[in-house]
């Protein structure tokens, strides 16, 4: 059995957690909801997609991440003509030396954003299923392994069709959560004008923990306690969704790992050293809706794979 992690580990993940929290703050204004979430994923060691419209603050969410975590940050924006070495990198003949060299691409990174990913090709998408999955790139027959932490955090548009390319399921599966930004309210939009009003926070901001804390807090999170029956209660979640008769492609395996570490980073970061039921009915809609396909009739009746995901929950027995 695993050991079960300590009052003061939770409070140092806790406590490093706010300060990330805090300093992403500083840059998006009333998103503290989205911003847990991201973190959340973070703990997990999971890939992050960020779906909404224009100028709601996708990439500054994505940046100030970045910039509060002390680790290598590229940003690659993706578009029709990008190819998938542009992102993995190349091995070229250098005539100097007489030897052929890898230049490494922008993926081999520890946080990478990947900026309107549906504008590229299927082609140059696939180029991100091994690095995400297997954090690893094999080029020319060479495995390369890419450091650690790594995180994709990746932005696409869901009004503007032309032009772009929907992921496909085994890229989305790869996402451990998707999350909206959505607008913010009045008081939260004239506190955005004030607070950019004589420069951007967000070049002014500095880490606040390194890549080997975060690596180690990740360590920690696994250790949170989860009760056997609410292990059980994730597996009849996502199995619920298979079973659903309006889904054609139900919730993956890959899906109910993903909302058992998810609920346990969120508990970590709550102060507690165990998950309960309200950590995965929270995480539910993020971590299985978008990897859930409806049946045409269901898209017809106008069905979203939210409505599926509650009426899921609503009808899986939650355990006392």
């Amino acid at each position: 059995m695993a050991a079960i992690i300590s009052p003061e580990m939770v409070a140092r993940v806790s406590e490093a957690v706010g300060r990330v929290k805090e300093n992403i703050g500083r840059v998006l204004v009333g998103k503290d909801d989205v911003v847990e979430l991201t973190l959340a994923a973070v703990l997990s060691g999971g890939h992050i997609l960020v779906e909404d419209v224009p100028g709601i603050g996708k990439t500054t969410l994505a940046r100030s991440l970045a910039g509060s975590l002390d680790c290598e940050f590229r940003r690659i924006q993706f578009t029709p003509d990008l190819m998938p070495s542009d992102i993995t990198g190349i091995h070229y003949y250098n005539q100097r030396s007489g030897e052929f060299e890898f230049r490494p691409g922008p993926v081999i990174s520890q946080v990478v954003l990947a900026d309107e990913i549906n504008r590229a090709t299927p082609r140059t998408q696939s180029a991100l299923l091994e690095a995400m999955g297997e954090r690893q790139l094999t080029i020319d027959e060479v495995t390369i392994p890419l450091p650690a932490p790594f995180l994709v955090i990746a932005t696409q548009n869901p009004i503007e069709l032309e032009g772009t390319f929907p992921l496909p399921e085994a890229q989305l599966d790869r996402f451990l959560i998707k999350l909206q930004v959505g607008y913010p309210d009045e008081e939260q939009e004239e506190e955005m004008l004030l607070r950019f009003e004589n420069a951007d926070p967000l070049g002014s901001l500095s880490p606040v923990a390194t890549g080997p804390e975060i690596l180690e807090y990740q360590a920690m999170t696994q250790r949170v306690y989860v009760d056997p029956v609410l292990r059980n209660y994730t597996v009849r979640i996502t199995q619920a969704t298979r079973d659903h008769s309006e889904v054609e492609l139900g919730a993956s395996p890959r899906a109910t790992m993903g909302l058992y570490r998810c609920s346990q980073a969120l508990a970590v970061m709550r102060g507690r050293e165990y998950v309960t039921p309200d950590e995965i009915k929270q995480l539910a809609p993020y971590a299985l809706g978008h990897r859930i396909i409806l049946k045409s009739q269901a898209r017809l009746r106008e069905r979203t794979p939210d409505v599926i995901i509650n009426e899921v929950l609503e009808q899986v027995t939650v355990p006392v």
